[in-house]
Formats: C-alpha cells, structure tokens, sequence
C-alpha cells in the first residue's frame, strides 16, 4: 500500500493530499444523502446535515437541498411522496412552447428559494467554521432544462429548435454563475457539479461538446476560486473522458453500476476518484461486511492512492445506520 503516512491530517490536508495523490494519514471518506421535508426550510436542512455530520465524522459535507432548489423560482412545483433517494416528484413542467426558452428571465440569488439555499450554507459554515469542508450541490443547466421542459419535450426541441433552447441554457447559465458566485463568500470549499445529461442514453458525445459543455465550463470558472469542485457523473453510459477534462479535484460516478472502474478511472482522470459503494445493493440491501469488502475492493483497485471512499450516489435515507457506521469505520484503520 502506497502513499500512507502516520502524521494525524486535518480533513482539508487529507482532502488536498488525497487529490494530489500525495501521503495521506487514512483513506478520505463521505457520504451524503437527501433529507426530504427538510429540504424545503433552510435552517431545517441545515440542521438535519450537522446531524448527518456529526453522526458519521466525514471528510466533507455535500450540501443536498432537493433538486428543484435552483428551478423553483421560475415556478417548478414538487412534492415528496417517498422513496428510497429522498427526492421529490415533478408536478409541472415551464416550457411548453419552443419560444418559451427565450423568455426565462435570469434569477437573482439574493431573492426566493435561491436566498434560502444561501442562508443555509451561512448557517452551517457558522456551526462548522474552517473545521469541516463543505460543498454546495450545482445542477448542471442541461439537468437543470430537464426538469423545465419534461426529458421528452427537451429532446424534441434540442432538435426542432436548438438556438432557442441555447438561449434558454444561457440565461440558465447566467441565473447559475451568479448562484454560484453568491456562495463563495460563505465559506464554501467547493461545488458538486452534477452533470446529469452526460450520457450516451440521451446525446451523442459530439452533441454534448455542441449543447452543453461550453455551459459547464463558465460555471466551473464561477466557481474557480474554490479548492475542492468535485464533479459527478449521474447514472449509465456516462461520457467518462469528457468530464475528466473538466476543471475539478475529484469525479464521482456510479462506478459499480458502468464503466470505468475505479482503477481504470485513476488512470483517466488526474485528481481523487469519489466512490467504491452501491447505494442499492451496498448501502441499501448489503450488512456491514458486504460494506467492507466493498471498501476492501476500493482501496484494492487504487493502492490507497487517491481515492475518496464514497457511493455513486446519495445514501438511501432509509439505509441501515449500522451499514453507514461500516462505511466510516472502513477508513479508520491506519494502512
């Protein structure tokens, strides 16, 4: 096992040692999951993920409002029916009409839900201060367009109409840079930049390049000034080598679900690859030994070299707290 040393790191030396591929003390280790009911309130989220932290120590927080956070403003409405993730149902969709791309007008942070996510990172950088890094959830704006016109009609106008919907993603763009920027003064390590439509299930990579990522690329220069972005890969089939050019420290994708595998991962990607669990079948449905060895194959499969023990996605909410403890208790031996 290389890279290991017995200095105690505080988590940002072990963050940015980890991502450099330098010494490390133990393997970083987080995991974040969706607090459904909490997320509409935010003091409310704010507490329940102290809690989350405080319960389990990990290296980071991934700050997770529900994802209709940055949507809700231009009027998406949600509501939370249950399910494993924590994530809320759609109830309507804004653009209907090609020319409706055209008339989204960009958001100002300071006002509505967006404010409310702002006074939720005030508030956990006031419990936390410079002790635990922190990192804000982005959606990317094609994620974003998604869920304002509906998956299917999205697709039909990326074809039928793609300068409006360019214009649509540019002021989407825009309300996201300006989020973004509004976050840095609180105390942010970073963002989650959750690519979600960076797959070969919806575009073909060369379409992906024309759409969306000259998009990507303006709100990871947003967010620049930050020492640890990580981004995420949603889902199959993901175009893995693209993503991997991005600007970030660390890529976190389901990497027990699709290719690449961690260790083939680290050979693609310069920085801290972010995963080793499955958030079903590990988290979910596994005990405490399945978690193990799964951590056991993680560090395996990266030499202990640059590897954030993680899942490909958020935690089940309703996973057992002893898999969880497993999960944390995997990096506590010193290698």
């Amino acid at each position: 096992m290389r890279g290991i040393m017995t200095a105690t790191m505080n988590r940002r030396e072990r963050l940015e040692a980890t991502c450099a591929g330098e010494p490390i003390d133990r393997i970083a280790v987080a995991l974040w999951r969706h607090f459904p009911g909490d997320d509409q309130r935010p003091a409310d989220l704010a507490a329940a993920t102290l809690t989350w932290q405080r319960q389990y120590d990990w290296d980071f927080i991934k700050v997770s409002p529900a994802s209709s956070f940055c949507l809700t403003d231009w009027g998406i409405r949600t509501r939370w029916v249950g399910g494993d993730e924590g994530t809320r149902d759609y109830l309507n969709t804004i653009i209907v009409d090609p020319e409706d791309w055209a008339r989204l007008p960009v958001l100002d942070p300071a006002r509505g839900v967006l404010s409310g996510q702002l006074r939720c990172l005030e508030l956990i950088q006031q419990a936390v201060g410079a002790d635990v890094p922190f990192i804000q959830t982005i959606f990317s704006p094609l994620a974003q367009a998604r869920h304002l016109a509906g998956p299917d009609r999205l697709l039909l106008h990326l074809r039928t109409h793609p300068d409006l919907v360019m214009a649509g993603l540019e002021t989407i763009t825009e309300s996201t840079c300006r989020f973004v920027q509004a976050c840095l003064p609180l105390g942010i390590a970073g963002i989650y930049y959750a690519i979600q439509w960076a797959s070969y299930r919806y575009l073909t990579e060369a379409e992906y390049r024309a759409l969306a990522e000259g998009y990507d690329r303006r709100i990871l220069v947003a967010a620049a000034g930050c020492w640890f972005n990580m981004l995420h890969l949603h889902g199959p089939d993901v175009m893995f080598d693209l993503a991997a050019a991005y600007p970030g420290r660390a890529l976190n994708w389901h990497d027990r679900e699709t290719p690449p595998t961690l260790a083939a991962g680290m050979q693609r990607f310069a920085g801290a690859v972010s995963g080793g669990l499955e958030h079903w079948d590990d988290l979910l449905r596994g005990d405490p030994d399945q978690v193990a060895s799964r951590a056991a194959d993680a560090i395996a499969q990266t030499g202990g070299r640059r590897l954030i023990l993680s899942s490909g996605c958020v935690a089940p909410v309703n996973a057992p707290f002893s898999n969880l403890a497993a999960v944390r208790r995997a990096v506590e031996r010193r290698l």
